[in-house]
């Protein structure tokens, strides 16, 4: 039977191999020719695609938090949610957390999987080590002290099998959620830095056509309430979703809670969003383009809005990861959450990022994209593909997107 990602975007060539040991994981990838892991499928294009699918889902699922150090080691198939119910139980806290709970962390970091937030780095900004199983077979291990490892995070899957990582903490925090609702977009445009930093993190969500946001998502870690009106829209003071939900978000109507119950868009209890029926694309720009990428954007409305269930705005802290959708600039994400339409969305695909164009969009790696191009945004692009290739010289880890999308053949 052919494996399929969750949304159902892609249907895998390879066959699914899981190894059950260490010892036989590194047999596995010393003796493919080609091959990539395999993480919760939530990639929607093929970047995790090749002749043999390594699945580390048979491992030892290991969580081990270290209180004094403030960190957590966790195997890269156990998803965030697990994580966040250990480090919660020791006190401690991630610093943020994907809209999705359900993601696996090796999966997430690799492609710079992110939340919301103007002061916070995406998922993989936490990583401290890597361990992960090389070409030969090997085991390599790299921290914040090896000049490689800014490279290696968000490494797309070239670099090898990441099996462990090590991940910073946080004294645990509490956070209050709320929504408000029909915000002119006058408001967004004309004060971005200003809507996106009213609170820790910040979601706009809605379609591109009207004259208001649907809903803004307030997280904060200020547990006092706010007022009942805040540029232009007005507190919702009952549960709101931006697509119907069923119940799978998490509670949005200002009852404080534990962060790794507000941060995550979704309870990992639930199926989430439109039961994986959906096509993603998502573009990063500079948060002081936002306002003229925004403008941009809406100037399509007409050809958007048909296509699409809801899309997310959110905002993402400058890192120096090499190939991180944030590396060297404080971003705003532009998200699109589309219908099931996939002819219908690959032709507009080109039609938004012409429009995005002047704005040098980074797409989000494991999205759809249409651009042969988007690697060429990232400063470091030659550092990492010279990395990915000393680490694989013959080029195991290698597969049709790295060639597209990279040049790495």
């Amino acid at each position: 039977m052919s494996e399929q990602n969750w949304a159902g975007t892609h249907t895998y060539a390879g066959r699914v191999v899981s190894p059950r040991s260490l010892g036989e994981l590194q047999r596995v990838v010393a003796g493919a020719p080609h091959m990539r892991a395999l993480g919760t499928r939530h990639s929607f294009n093929d970047i995790a695609d090749s002749e043999v699918l390594v699945s580390l889902r048979e491992l030892p699922a290991d969580v081990e938090v270290d209180v004094d150090a403030a960190s957590v080691r966790v195997a890269a198939q156990v998803p965030y949610a697990a994580v966040a119910m250990a480090v919660d139980a020791a006190g401690l806290a991630l610093h943020n957390m994907g809209s999705l709970p359900h993601i696996s962390v090796g999966g997430a970091t690799a492609t710079a999987t992110h939340g919301s937030g103007l002061r916070l780095g995406n998922l993989s900004t936490a990583v401290t080590g890597l361990e992960l199983v090389t070409a030969d077979g090997g085991i390599l291990l790299l921290d914040r002290d090896d000049p490689r490892f800014a490279g290696a995070v968000v490494h797309l899957g070239a670099i090898g099998v990441v099996t462990h990582l090590t991940l910073a903490l946080e004294p645990r925090f509490d956070m209050r959620q709320d929504v408000y609702l029909g915000v002119p977009w006058d408001e967004v445009l004309g004060d971005p830095v200003g809507v996106f930093g009213a609170a820790d993190s910040v979601s706009v969500f809605g379609h591109w056509s009207g004259e208001r946001a649907e809903q803004v998502w307030l997280k904060s870690r200020e547990l006092a309430p706010p007022p009942d009106a805040w540029r232009g829209g007005v507190r919702a003071m009952r549960q709101v979703a931006p697509v119907d939900d069923g119940g799978d978000n998490t509670t949005r109507q200002g009852e404080a809670g534990p962060w790794h119950a507000r941060l995550p868009h979704f309870r990992f209890d639930r199926q989430p969003s439109a039961q994986g029926d959906e096509i993603q694309s998502e573009y990063f720009v500079a948060l002081e383009d936002a306002a003229s990428a925004l403008s941009a954007v809406r100037g399509l409305r007409d050809r958007i809005d048909p296509l699409l269930l809801v899309t997310e705005l959110r905002t993402v802290a400058a890192d120096d990861l090499w190939l991180s959708t944030a590396h060297g600039r404080n971003s705003l994400a532009i998200h699109f959450t589309w219908r099931s339409r996939p002819a219908e969305v690959a032709a507009l695909l080109p039609e938004i990022e012409a429009a995005l164009e002047p704005f040098a969009p980074r797409p989000h790696w494991g999205k759809w994209f249409a651009s042969a191009h988007a690697s060429e945004r990232y400063e470091l692009l030659e550092d990492a593909v010279a990395l990915m290739r000393e680490l694989d010289p013959s080029g195991v880890f290698r597969n049709a997107y790295t060639r597209r999308v990279l040049g790495l053949e």
